[in-house]
Formats: structure tokens, sequence, C-alpha cells
């Protein structure tokens, strides 16, 4: 059996049942393990009985790390999240012995292909780590970090347990939102792992692997019977992050400003699955919780909405859905957004909504 791992509370429900339905469909006898982040989850999962998902309560966690106690109280609740992002891992390969390997999964990912490929990957190593690939004109994100943590695997041998025994002991220490020297939240750790762990450390080749905002524009696309090839090979995880809903389920963030807005047929092959996913996931939680809906945009999502309100409004980066469908309105000028704000960046046009946005990248781990 295939051991699968994620974390998330009620903000987070929804994308979180979506990925185990994924594996559900691709990965019928894979087991997607979640760490409960909150009361609600909890009690929900337990009453949901969802038939590819086993979880286990953040307080359980806690008890068995002692030193999460201290990390919780001098960092805020994100900060605390990806604290837990070596932790989580790491306590299931030291308390099931039938967990031999586990590939950690950010719940805002989508599989739309069987994942075993990427297990694969892991033959004859200790851990499998992601690049987050950017294209030329988003290096400056490299100041994040190489690689991103939305997909990592871990062996439980010698390495694969010195790995992430190391990366826990980092995070505990010091997992703070901003980059510090060479450090950044639990992510640019990772940049040591290939040298300090060497040759057991393999980095996924696969571009079908994490593809993602920040990467998307690197490639060509096919779509062929609703399936969408990358450079040739198919799509197989991919990464929604900060897509979100701005008001009911009509209206959505897209996430890709900075990065480059798809385009229309790509977009409903990629955006207009996951949607289903979602709105399933939903009906599937309003079941148990009637009152249950998409979390709402915070006070920082609106801040960073009128901020960047002039780029927003040029790009198409808000998407209005109707149906299935995501449309922006921009007849493909939104996929030119990332090098627009990446060149206002460098230019230093100071004052302008477009380098408001530009000089202040949000990182790819960053979470609403």
């Amino acid at each position: 059996m295939d051991h699968f791992c994620t974390y998330f509370d009620r903000g987070f429900l929804a994308q979180g049942l979506a990925l185990a339905d994924s594996l559900r469909l691709h990965a019928p006898e894979s087991t997607l393990w979640v760490l409960a982040l909150d009361a609600f989850t909890a009690d929900f999962l337990a009453e949901l009985r969802h038939p590819q998902i086993r979880s286990v309560e953040l307080a359980e966690v806690e008890r068995t790390i002692p030193a999460l106690a201290k990390a919780k109280g001098n960092r805020s609740m994100v900060e605390y999240y990806f604290t837990l992002s070596p932790c989580w891992p790491l306590y299931l390969l030291e308390h099931y012995s039938e967990i031999s390997c586990v590939t950690y999964l950010d719940a805002d990912m989508f599989w739309f292909n069987s994942p075993q490929s990427v297990l694969e990957e892991m033959r004859g190593a200790s851990v499998l780590i992601t690049e987050h690939r950017h294209p030329e004109h988003l290096q400056h994100h490299r100041r994040f970090g190489r690689f991103n943590v939305g997909l990592l695997a871990f062996r439980r041998d010698e390495i694969g347990l010195a790995c992430l025994r190391w990366w826990s002991e980092r995070c505990l220490e010091w997992c703070y939102d901003r980059v510090e020297g060479e450090r950044y939240a639990d992510q640019k750790y990772l940049d040591e792992w290939p040298e300090r762990f060497g040759p057991s450390v393999r980095i996924s080749r696969r571009l079908g692997v994490n593809l993602a905002p920040w990467n998307w524009t690197n490639h060509r696309y096919e779509i062929e019977d609703g399936a969408v090839l990358v450079n040739g090979e198919p799509l197989e995880l991919f990464h929604f992050a900060r897509f979100h809903p701005e008001l009911g389920d009509l209206w959505f963030q897209s996430g890709q400003l900075e990065y480059g807005v798809m385009p229309w047929s790509l977009r409903q092959a990629i955006y207009g699955v996951y949607w289903k996913a979602l709105h399933e996931a939903r009906g599937q939680i309003r079941r148990l919780r009637p009152d249950f809906d998409f979390r709402p945009s915070s006070a920082r999502g609106w801040h960073r909405f009128w901020r960047a309100l002039l780029p927003r409004l040029i790009f198409g980066s808000d998407w209005l859905r109707i149906g299935p469908y995501f449309i922006s309105g921009r007849f493909g000028l939104g996929k030119y957004s990332g090098k627009f704000l990446s060149w206002s960046r460098h230019r230093g046009a100071r004052g302008s909504a477009a380098s408001a946005v530009a000089s202040r990248p949000i990182p790819s781990r960053a979470r609403r």
C-alpha cells in the first residue's frame, strides 16, 4: 500500500477532500494520512469515514513532540503549521510500522493521473524533492528557496529519517514567514539537502509533477480528449496554490497574477476539473455540516486585492465562474502578467500599482 500524508484545518477541508478523492480515483489502494489541525476537522473526518483517509488529531502529535509547545508560543499560527511540515511525516514513520515510505503533499494539490511514476522515482533513493522551476523572469523568487515543500517523499531508512529529524530540529528552532539569511519558513532548509544528505536525495525530473502557477509558463501544452500534456508528458500533480473564492463561489482569485495567468483552454482543462472536485467535496461536507462553506477572503487578502487592483484589472487574474468555466475576459493578455510585473520591479517604477505588487513578491509557500 502506498502512503501519503497532508495536514489541514477547516479552511482547507474542501481542498483536502478533493485531494483525497483524486487519490481514490487514481490510486484506490493508497492511504492519505491527515493531521487534523482543529476540532472541526477532526470531528468531521471521524464522522465521514472516507475510505482513503486515516486521521490523527494534532494533540496526539503535540503530545509525542514536547518541543512543539514552545514553538507554538513564539510564532504565528501559519508559521506553526509550517513547523509541522517535518514533524508530521516523521511522526508517521516512527509510529506506524506498516509505513515504509511516505509522500507528503500540500492540501491544495490534486492528482490528474496515477502517482505511480512519482513513487517509481524513489527507487534507490531515500528522499524525493521537487524544484520550483521558476522561469527566467521569476528568478527573484529564488530567495524563498530552490525547492518547494508541496511534494516530498521519505523512506524509513537511515538517510530518510536523518533528513526528517534534521529538518524537524531546524523548524522547531526557527520557522518564520520571512527571509532571514539562508532561512525562509520551512522551505529554504531544503536547499541544503542534496549536499548534506548526498545522492540518496533525488530531485524529481517529471515536468507534470508539482506543476504550479509559478512554473506553468515554462512549458508547451496539448489537450487530448480533455487530458493535459506538458511538453508531451501527462500532467500528473498540480499545485493550486493561492486559488480561492473571493465572494461566494462565483468570483475566484486565480493566484497567478505574480506569475502569468493561464489562457482559456488550459485554464478549463486544469482549474475547471479542480472546481468540480471542490464542488463535490463541499457537497460531502454539507451533508454532515449543512452550514459549511469555503473560507472567505481574509483581511490580508483584501489588502492585497486593493493594492494590486490596477494590474488585476489589466491582466484578469480574477475569474468569474459560469458553470465549470473560469472567465477572465482578457483574451490571453493575462499570460504576460508575470513578465510585466517583473519588468516593473526591475525598472523600479516607484509609486505605480504595478511596481507595488512586483516589489513584494508573494512566496509560493505562503497561505492566505
